[in-house]
């Protein structure tokens, strides 16, 4: 994660006459280029090559590596999975997506001329991927190099990794350089089915070798947050109790389900957001200064966080459904009662956090799109005596916005220009869309460059993931066994009525732990 973010900080360079910051956009690149893997051979194998995350995401993230001459030159890419497809065909399936990323067709009829396609009966299909993996060895063959590194991408579901995972170690490993998977959530769907995943997994593979993927992670203003705490030295004195009254973090989308409920139904806003994503971000914000810049030290400093966080219940919570939530075709529960919305209050037991509380909260059809950290810092006390003021003030904000257009904001108090002596809240801004000609490549771009350079750190490790799911498992467990009913709202609202002095209460509140001190 700290490579990753001085990545991004050496993308930058001052002009000698000036102050000025210009993009640097060789300095990655020479970097890599440095890199062992770039100039030895590089097979990638897409399972799931048909399915929407392929096409969306997977392969368009590939095409901006290729473009930015960040991949090796030998380099061939395999498409698998179960519907029947020509080379040609996953071609001119691929193609109106890759074009749309603004990419010249020239590049990306070169980089379709990479890629093949091989489908099999399963996704365990040990004959199909006998075939797919003789012809990837012929290819590799070839290379004037004499290492030759694989990296498979597993865009499936979690109940066929099992099967995937084991006919790869059995057939699909690489002999002269590195392999490593790439695995998408959902990674299981509580405490027990995440244990049975890991299990499944590290019997054919190293820890080293898997790549948890959150594409969270991989966003700018996340990437950015170790180097923005910790290098400048203003942040430090305040990041903590004595300073901030609550955090919180926030995901709201402006679409409903748009026919995918009966998916969404099975796993619920919880699952589907908080408990992966916000948590992640939770982490980067609340943990304590890594000890060293590599991957596991970014990594322990997390699950330290999670270590000393408690165990979410039903009270801690607030769950709403928006109207019309049950009426999609693809439910078949009308009567459910999972929730597009939730809020929930976290207490982090360390001597930075003690008593202040951390509130996540994400829901689907909300008033708009939006993604962002806000710290709120505690009442300023100097002008406590002046009420005609102090009445006035507002408390000053630390906003981390990760969508859309990504910012840092720090919300202040200053007097109202003219004659008044009145305040107003005034906002300093930095905002990425504001630095001309800045290179921002999306999340998956980011985080697949990361596999390829063996830099873990922006990545899910076991004992994460495991922790992870011992916080919030007790609370989905209560949801399903008591069939308690979310709050309704309307779509396009902030959410329940109950939302506010809900939040209210519960910025204001104290800690189990802090009020038995």
């Amino acid at each position: 994660m700290v490579s990753s973010a001085l990545d991004s900080l050496q993308n930058f360079s001052f002009r000698k006459d000036s102050d000025e910051i210009l993009p640097d956009p060789d300095s990655v690149h020479v970097a890599v280029s440095k890199e062992d893997w770039h100039d030895e051979v590089l097979s990638i194998v897409v399972v799931g090559a048909s399915g929407d995350l392929a096409k969306k995401k997977t392969y368009p993230s590939l095409l901006k590596l290729y473009e930015e001459n960040l991949l090796p030159k030998e380099l061939t890419i395999y498409g698998y999975a179960r519907s029947s497809k020509t080379h040609e065909g996953l071609r001119q399936h691929l193609y109106p997506h890759l074009i749309k990323t603004g990419t010249s067709e020239h590049i990306v009829n070169s980089f379709l001329e990479r890629c093949f396609y091989y489908s099999g009966k399963t996704y365990g299909d040990e004959s199909a991927y006998t075939s797919m993996i003789g012809d990837l060895a012929k290819f590799e063959s070839t290379s004037e190099s004499t290492v030759a590194n694989r990296l498979f991408y597993l865009a499936v579901p979690p109940n066929v990794f099992g099967e995937s995972g084991m006919v790869i170690k059995k057939i699909g490993m690489a002999t002269t350089g590195w392999t490593r998977l790439v695995i998408e959530k959902p990674f299981g769907h509580d405490l027990d089915s995440c244990n049975e995943l890991l299990k499944t997994l590290s019997d054919d593979f190293d820890e080293e070798c898997l790549y948890r993927i959150d594409h969270y992670l991989g966003k700018e203003v996340v990437q950015n947050m170790i180097l923005f705490r910790f290098s400048n030295p203003i942040w430090e004195p305040i990041w903590n109790r004595k300073s901030i009254e609550s955090v919180t973090i926030t995901f709201k989308e402006n679409i409903d389900t748009n026919g995918r409920g009966g998916y969404f139904d099975k796993f619920g806003i919880i699952r589907d957001i908080l408990q992966n994503h916000l948590l992640q971000v939770l982490t980067l914000f609340a943990m304590e200064p890594p000890e060293n810049d590599d991957a596991d030290s970014i990594r322990d400093a997390k699950v330290e966080v999670l270590k000393n966080m408690e165990i979410i219940s039903l009270d801690d919570c607030l769950l709403g459904q928006y109207d019309g939530y049950s009426d999609d075709s693809t439910i078949e529960n009308k009567d459910t009662n999972c929730p597009t919305y939730a809020a929930l209050r976290c207490w982090i037991h360390t001597p930075r956090w003690e008593g202040v509380p951390f509130i996540l909260q994400a829901g689907k059809a909300l008033d708009e799109k939006l993604c962002e950290v806000r710290a709120t810092f505690k009442p300023a006390k100097t002008l406590a005596s002046v009420q005609s003021v102090s009445k006035k003030i507002e408390p000053s904000e630390l906003v981390l916005r990760l969508q859309p257009n990504p910012a840092i904001e720090l919300h202040n108090n200053t007097k109202i220009p003219g004659l008044s002596t009145s305040p107003m809240k005034s906002k300093m801004t930095m905002s990425y869309e504001d630095i001309p000609d800045l290179s921002n490549p999306d999340a998956y771009t980011r985080l697949l460059l990361s596999v390829m350079r063996g830099d873990q750190g922006s990545f899910v490790r076991d004992d994460e993931l495991r922790r992870s799911w011992e916080i919030f498992t007790p609370l989905l467990h209560a949801i399903d066994d008591t069939g308690v009913r979310p709050l309704p709202y309307k779509p396009t609202s902030k959410g329940p009525e109950e939302r506010v002095k809900w939040m209210e209460k519960m910025s204001k509140a104290t800690s189990p732990l802090q009020s038995s001190l």
